[in-house]
């Protein structure tokens, strides 16, 4: 036995010092096999996304009270803040198109809606949103603003003459216009008394709480964004090419503003002392309570981003549009940039 150990000796060797000779070989061989052929798997648990990203557009905020603030965007994004926009956090919806507008009864409570006719509603604070059905149109169903009233009152306005209502905090809708080839941008109440803004120019207004609404004669035939009213006698309306429209009457009759700039304004409030309009390329609009001495400059020297709403809170204003920001005392800070 012990000799036919010693005959396989020589061999054995050989190949071990052949194996040592190719060892380098085969190293290499195998780096270049990993390197073609072998694909590490994604850890997506270890990818998380942050609430705010640099690709995100946001369309609208809301402002319920206190510190808390949503907002909504593109495909289907919404954030949630509930320290007056320090700190931020993703809320999942079960949609992917773009929420161009949100808006919240409180802090529990809120709607949003969009392209394609969507429309998504929570009663929790944001933990689950679910999507409710709306009245559609066989042409297009893109909804551009919602706003909320209380008693669970909502109203929507979009393409196609789209004006929806509900009364059950966003759980169901109903069409209260016949559908018409122009959209409406904007709508908004005081009381019993409402106003929408649309394509065109066009202006419409009730005073029995939506119930019936008569045309208004307006002064231009820019496409108007955005209307808002401090009382039920005096309003604003703002739009394309830097169109202003002042009404002291509860919007009976319109009068257009100086121009102040070819800006696109897409969104105007009253912050409790002064009139204030955003809209493209960073521009800003303000005037005194009259509606009478109207000024424009841009929002920050340092920021020309395109803006589609602007709300007050207790301490500062919150933009939306290419990105969200927070305007304190005039020094502007871009979330998600830090």
């Amino acid at each position: 036995m012990l000799k036919a150990i010693n005959k396989l000796g020589p061999v054995a060797r050989g190949l071990s010092a052949t194996g040592t000779s190719s060892l380098p070989v085969l190293i290499i061989g195998g780096l270049l096999y990993a390197a073609f052929f072998v694909k590490a798997e994604p850890s997506i648990g270890n990818l998380a996304s942050r609430p705010l990203e640099r690709r995100d557009a946001f369309y609208s905020v809301a402002a319920p009270g206190g510190a808390v603030l949503w907002a909504a965007g593109s495909y289907g994004k919404i954030v949630r803040s509930e320290d007056g926009g320090k700190s931020w956090g993703v809320q999942d919806t079960p949609v992917v198109a773009h929420l161009q507008s949100i808006s919240a009864w409180d802090a529990r409570r809120a709607v949003a809606v969009g392209n394609r006719g969507v429309a998504v509603v929570t009663d929790d604070g944001g933990k689950s949103w679910k999507e409710v059905k709306v009245p559609r149109s066989e042409v297009a169903n893109k909804l551009l603003q919602v706003r909320t009233y209380p008693d669970g009152v909502a109203w929507a306005v979009g393409e196609v003459g789209a004006v929806l209502k509900s009364t059950d905090y966003g759980a169901t809708w109903e069409r209260v216009q016949a559908e018409k080839d122009q959209a409406w941008n904007d709508i908004f109440f005081v009381g019993r008394n409402g106003w929408m803004v649309g394509e065109f120019g066009q202006i419409q207004r009730s005073t029995d709480a939506g119930q019936t609404w008569v045309s208004v004669a307006s002064p231009v035939k820019n496409s108007l964004m955005s209307v808002y009213f401090r009382d039920a006698d005096n309003g604003v309306a703002v739009g394309l090419a830097g169109t202003v429209l002042v009404s002291s009457d509860g919007g009976a009759s319109w009068k257009e503003a100086p121009p102040l700039t070819r800006e696109h304004l897409n969104c105007v409030i009253w912050d409790g002392s002064h009139w204030v309009a955003v809209g493209d390329k960073g521009i800003r609009v303000t005037s005194d309570e009259a509606g009478k001495d109207w000024k424009a400059a841009r929002i920050s020297d340092k920021d020309l981003s395109w803006r589609t709403q602007i709300v007050k809170t207790a301490d500062d204003f919150v933009l939306a549009g290419a990105n969200l920001a927070v305007l304190h005392q005039d020094e502007l800070r871009i979330l998600g940039r830090e």
